[in-house]
């Protein structure tokens, strides 16, 4: 499910969404820099200061992660079922690889996202006949004129 065209989309790309669902029944959505393809079928990504995520996965283990290229406006979506681990063999293999990568923030613990449905997400300027290049370019011009 998760190819490596995804792994390296994913690898390029430094910020997602993870929307989970609070007790109330409305959507939670946290922004989270760690998001990684741990293999074909399964996300991870790191608890450095997530509490409410953390909470609404204790109650509801569904979760939903999107990735997607600001300046290309494509990614993708992953549905699946959250599993939060704190300690054990995967777990010291997964805080090594953040380690390794950089992130200096204590991690608190790692949640595993088993992937049960992934859908690509390309913007409806791509229906227009715009290209990868003119749609690119649009939007560097946009955030260099900020």
């Amino acid at each position: 499910m998760i190819t490596n065209k995804i792994r390296k989309f994913m690898s390029e790309q430094k910020l997602g969404f993870v929307a989970t669902v609070s007790a109330d029944g409305t959507p939670n959505l946290s922004p989270k820099g760690t998001i990684i393809a741990w293999n074909k079928d399964t996300l991870a990504f790191a608890n450095i200061r997530s509490p409410q995520t953390m909470k609404n996965l204790k109650n509801n283990n569904s979760i939903e992660i999107n990735i997607i290229d600001p300046f290309y406006r494509k990614g993708y979506r992953f549905k699946g079922i959250a599993e939060i681990i704190t300690s054990g063999a995967k777990y010291n293999k997964i805080i090594s690889h953040y380690k390794i990568s950089g992130v200096k923030n204590p991690i608190k613990s790692i949640v595993l996202v088993k992937v049960k449905q992934m859908n690509e997400v390309v913007s409806p300027l791509y229906d227009l006949g715009y290209t990868e290049d003119e749609i690119k370019d649009k939007w560097k011009k946009y955030y260099l004129s900020l």
